[in-house]
């Protein structure tokens, strides 16, 4: 695989599309977890869009993009600090640590970074694999994007698998029951519902890509 690198004015302007994407979907997710929570994922998306927005229309990152990832990961800590907000900040804080003194990213710190951001959330949230959570569609996101780098892949097309793997993630768990969190007390009729959650992350991962 030819050499490609993610310079800082990428990954400023992949915040950039994430944070459009999570306000352009707000409602979906709000619709989503109505059906399977206290229905607020919309408002901390939109939380989380604010701060992102906010961060990434600062200059930053080309003398250290871990460091500008774990600020970024605290701002939308103090933004959003709800259950999602900060799942998805330590997911941004995992990454960045590996991220750490790097001027430029390349694919192999890419899936380091991705599994890095997906065992932070699991760790925070105390989810796991089939629990019917955003892991669902990250986890297996991560590992074949994992994967592909390690295949030899270029980089478009490792993110391609990426998202198909969590596209296919989120697929998978609909028709499970949710295990974790407000979602586990709808019980029996969270069964065939898309998890909230898992829907957030392919919205991310399809901005990335994008």
């Amino acid at each position: 695989m030819a050499e490609v690198t993610i310079s800082a004015d990428q990954v400023r302007e992949a915040l950039r599309r994430a944070a459009a994407a999570l306000r352009e979907r707000s409602d979906y997710l709000t619709e989503l977890d109505q059906a399977m929570g206290d229905g607020d994922l919309g408002i901390t998306a939109r939380k989380i869009a604010g701060a992102l927005e906010d961060y990434a229309s600062t200059a930053g990152g080309e003398d250290d993009l871990g460091k500008y990832l774990m600020t970024a990961g605290m701002k939308v800590n103090g933004a959003a600090p709800s259950t999602m907000g900060t799942l998805i900040a330590s997911a941004l804080m995992r990454a960045g640590r590996e991220a750490k003194g790097r001027t430029e990213l390349d694919p192999p710190t890419l899936a380091a970074m991705l599994k890095a951001a997906d065992l932070g959330i699991q760790e925070r949230g105390k989810a796991k694999p089939g629990d019917k959570t955003l892991i669902d569609a990250l986890h297996p996101a991560a590992e074949r994007f994992a994967e592909a780098v390690e295949r030899g892949d270029d980089l478009p097309a490792a993110g391609r698998e990426m998202l198909a793997a969590a596209e296919e993630g989120l697929e998978s768990v609909t028709p499970l029951q949710s295990r974790i969190g407000r979602a586990r007390w709808v019980g029996e009729r969270t069964q065939g519902k898309v998890d909230p959650g898992c829907a957030l992350v392919v919205t991310v991962l399809q901005s990335i890509c994008a």
